[in-house]
C-alpha cells in the first residue's frame, strides 16, 4: 500500500489562529536544510522560513528567505493581504489565515487554499531534492482576474539566532528576474521591484515560551507581481543557494519532481498501511546527503547529526524503508570516526565530541541488525576487526572512566561534569541525571554488543577475541545484580550515594523507576527474559499515549511538564518527560513477554496530524493532555514507531 495517511484541515482549523499555529509542516531538501512553518502561515519560531540552508554539517544552517507574503489586488481595486505576522506589540497582522479555507499535505507537500468571495487561490511549495532550492507556486483555482503581489521578506543569519536593524542591512543586488542576497542566495520571479526597509519587532511566540529571545527585525527586500486572468494560471517564485548562476528548473517541474520522488520513497518502503506509508516518508526527512555520504539529522528544526540518535534510529530509518545500501555506506563512514574504541557523538557544538557511553554500543547493535536483516556478510567481514577493537578498548578502559569492571564484567562509567548516557541534560554545566556507576541500559547494550560480536564472528568463521568470555561474565553479573526487590530493575548499580560527594563513600543501587530497564528485556541478545507482571507494573507507572515517561510519578525529582526557559526545561528533560522513541523497547519487551501490543501505538498514530505534521515529536509532557514539546520532527521517534509497528 502506498497511500499515506490523509492530513488535511478545513476552515475550523485553518481559520482559527491557535489551532493553526500548533500544527507545523516541514519540507526538507535532502541536505539538512528545509522550508518550515505553520498551517496558519504565522511564523512562531526563529527557525521558520522558506529557505533554511544547510552548511558544512547538517546542523550548521543559515536562514535566508523568510516569507513570500501574498497580496491580491482585485478588479474592484480592493487589496487583500494573505500573510500573517505577529509583532512585538502582540498584534497579528495581516490576518490572512481567516480566509484560509483548506490546508492539505499532498504527497507530503503543503498546499493552502484561500477563498475571497468567488476567487480561490492555491499555494504549493517544494524543494529540489539534493539542492538548496525552493519553488513556490500560486495558482488561481476559481474566479478572477486578479493581480498577485508577493512581498519577499528575508534575512541572512545563523539558524539559531536573530538579526537586528541596528546592524547593517542585508546586501541585495539586482539579478535577472530578481535579486541576489548577501552573495549567498538568489530570488527569481515575475516583475521584481526592489523595496528595501526593515520590519521591526517580528515576534516568535514559541521562542518566548522557551525563554529565548523572541523578537527580531526582518528585511523587506522587494516584491514580485503577476497577473492571474483565469483559473489554471499561476505565479511562481524560485529561491536557491549554492551555485547562484545555475538556475533551477521551473517551479512546476520542481514541485512535480518532489511529488514523484516522495511517492517512490513510500513505495520503496513497502508499507503495510497508510500509517506506515506516512512514517516512511517522515523517515526520509532525516536521511541527508553530505560530502562524506549519508547521514542523519536527529531532529528539526534545530538538531544536526548525533551518533546515538542515528544508531538508535538506524533500523527504522534504513532497514525499515528499503535503504540498506545507504545504511551500509553510513555505517562504514561512522566506523571511520572510532577513536579509543568510541564513536564520535556529534559536531553540533562546533567540534567533534566523544562524550557518550552508549552511542558506540548502539553502533554495535546497528551493525548486527544490518547484517541480520540485509544478509550483508561483506559488511560484517569489513567491520568485525573494528568491532573487536571497540570491545578491547572497553575492557581495557577508555575516556570518561568507561571500563568493564574486572570484578563482574559490567560496564561502569562516570566523570565529573559529564552526563554520558542518553539522559544527558545539564543545567549551568552540571548534569541533571549523571547516573555514575553501571547504568542498566548501558549494560544491557554491553551484553547485547558482546553477544553480537560473537554471533558475527561465528557467521564468518572468525575469531571473536575476548568477546565470548566477556559476554558470559557480564551476562551472569547482569542477571545477578540488576533485579531489585521492587520487582523491576535497578536503574544504576554501584552508584555514588546521593548524600555524598561524587565518588565518595560506599556505593549504592538506584531503584528509581525509569524506562531504561526496558532494554534489559527488549534487545535481540537481552540478558533477561521479561516477566509479564513486572512489565504491566512498569506500564501502569510509565506508559502514556505518546510513549513511556522518563521517570515514574511520585519519584523524587519528578517533573510533570517539559516547559519554561532553558534551565527549567533541561531540569525536567529526563525527569518525567515522555519520550516517544521508547515505545520501541516497550513494545519489544511486551512481545517477548507474550503481552498484546496492538493498542500501544494508537496514541502515536493519532499524533501524526498534530504538531509536526506527518511526523513524531521529540518529547511530550508527562501529564495529560501530553502536549508535545521539544523538536516537532524527531528521527528516533519516527524510526522506533515505524520499526515497532512492522515487527
Amino acid at each position: 500500500m502506498g497511500a499515506m495517511l490523509p492530513i488535511e484541515f478545513g476552515p475550523r482549523v485553518c481559520g482559527h489562529l491557535e489551532a493553526g499555529v500548533d500544527r507545523e509542516w516541514l519540507v526538507p531538501d535532502g541536505l539538512g536544510g528545509y522550508a518550515m512553518g505553520t498551517v496558519s502561515g504565522l511564523r512562531t519560531r526563529r527557525y521558520h522560513g522558506l529557505l533554511m540552508v544547510a552548511g558544512d554539517t547538517p546542523g550548521a544552517r543559515r536562514l535566508g528567505l523568510v516569507s513570500l507574503d501574498p497580496e491580491l489586488i482585485l478588479p474592484s481595486g480592493a487589496t487583500v493581504r494573505l500573510g500573517a505576522h505577529e509583532w512585538r506589540s502582540g498584534d497579528v497582522d495581516p490576518r490572512g489565515f481567516e480566509l484560509l479555507e483548506r490546508f492539505d499535505l499532498v504527497d507530503g507537500l503543503p498546499r493552502w487554499r484561500w477563498r475571497i468571495g468567488d476567487l480561490v487561490l492555491e499555494r504549493e511549495l517544494a524543494m529540489a531534492y539534493g539542492r538548496s532550492c525552493l519553488a513556490v507556486r500560486h495558482r488561481l483555482v476559481a474566479g478572477g482576474p486578479a493581480r498577485l503581489g508577493l512581498a519577499a521578506v528575508l534575512t541572512w543569519r545563523d539558524g539559531h539566532g536573530e538579526r537586528r536593524a541596528d546592524g547593517p542591512a542585508p546586501k541585495v543586488e539586482p539579478a535577472a528576474g530578481g535579486a541576489v542576497v548577501e552573495d549567498a542566495f538568489r530570488l527569481a520571479g515575475p516583475e521584481w521591484v526592489a523595496e528595501g526597509r526593515w520590519w521591526h519587532g517580528v515576534h516568535h511566540r514559541e521562542e518566548a515560551a522557551r525563554g529565548l529571545t523572541p523578537d527580531e527585525d526582518l528585511w523587506y527586500a522587494g516584491r514580485f507581481t503577476g497577473t492571474l486572468d483565469r483559473p489554471g494560471e499561476s505565479v511562481s517564485v524560485l529561491a536557491w543557494a549554492g551555485d547562484l548562476a545555475a538556475e533551477p528548473p521551473p517551479a512546476d517541474e520542481v514541485i512535480e519532481a518532489a511529488r514523484r520522488r516522495n511517492r517512490r520513497v513510500v513505495a520503496a518502503g513497502r508499507p503495510a498501511d497508510a500509517v506506515a506509508a506516512t512514517l516512511t516518508l517522515a523517515a526520509d526527512a532525516f536521511v541527508v546527503g553530505t560530502d562524506t555520504g549519508p547521514d542523519v539529522v536527529a531532529g528539526y528544526p534545530w538538531f544536526g547529526a548525533w551518533s546515538r540518535d542515528t544508531m538508535i534510529g538506524y533500523e527504522g530509518l534504513f532497514l525499515g524503508t528499503g535503504r540498506a545500501d545507504e545504511g551500509r555506506e553510513l555505517l562504514r563512514a561512522y566506523a571511520g570516526t572510532l577513536s579509543e574504541g568510541m564513536l564520535a557523538n556529534t559536531a553540533d557544538t562546533g567540534r567533534v565530541e566523544y562524550n557518550t557511553v552508549d552511542g558506540t554500543l548502539w553502533f554495535l547493535h546497528a551493525v548486527a541488525r544490518h547484517v541480520a536483516v540485509a544478509d550483508d556478510t561483506d559488511l560484517a567481514a569489513e567491520l568485525l576487526p573494528a568491532l573487536r577493537a571497540v570491545l578491547d578498548a572497553h575492557l581495557r578502559g577508555t575516556r570518561y572512566g568507561i571500563v568493564a569492571d574486572p570484578a563482574d564484567g559490567l560496564l561502569t562509567q562516570g566523570c565529573p561534569g559529564e552526563a554520558l548516557t542518553w539522559m544527558d541534560a545539564r543545567v549551568d554545566g552540571e548534569p541533571v541525571t549523571q547516573r555514575v556507576g553501571k547504568p542498566v541500559e548501558v549494560n544491557a547494550l554491553w551484553v547485547n554488543g558482546l553477544a553480537a560480536v560473537v554471533e558475527l564472528a561465528g557467521l564468518l568463521g572468525e575469531d571473536a577475541g575476548a568477546a565470548p568470555a566477556a559476554h558470559r561474565k557480564a551476562r551472569a553479573a547482569f542477571r545477578r545484580r540488576f533485579p531489585a526487590p521492587s520487582g523491576w530493575l535497578y536503574d544504576v548499580v554501584d552508584a555514588p550515594p546521593p548524600a555524598y560527594p561524587r565518588g565518595a563513600g560506599d556505593r549504592h543501587d538506584d531503584d528509581l523507576l525509569r524506562p531504561n530497564q526496558l532494554l534489559g528485556w527488549s534487545l535481540p541478545y537481552a540478558p533477561l527474559d521479561p516477566d509479564p507482571a513486572i512489565l504491566r507494573r512498569i506500564g501502569a507507572a510509565l506508559l502514556t499515549p505518546l510513549g513511556p515517561r522518563s521517570l515514574a510519578p511520585e519519584s523524587p525529582g519528578y517533573v510533570e511538564r517539559h516547559r519554561g526557559g532553558p534551565a527549567e526545561r533541561d531540569s525536567g528533560y529526563h525527569q518525567g518527560t515522555v519520550w516517544p522513541w521508547l515505545i520501541g523497547p516497550y513494545a519489544d519487551a511486551c512481545r517477548r513477554a507474550g503481552l498484546p501490543v496492538d493498542e500501544l501505538f494508537a496514541g502515536l498514530e493519532a499524533h501524526l496530524p498534530e504538531y509536526g505534521l506527518g511526523s513524531v515529536s521529540e518529547t511530550a509532557d508527562a501529564v495529560p493532555p501530553h502536549g508535545a514539546t521539544g523538536a516537532p520532527f524527531q528521527a528516533w521517534s519516527v524510526a522506533e514507531l515505524l520499526r515497532a509497528r512492522r515487527n
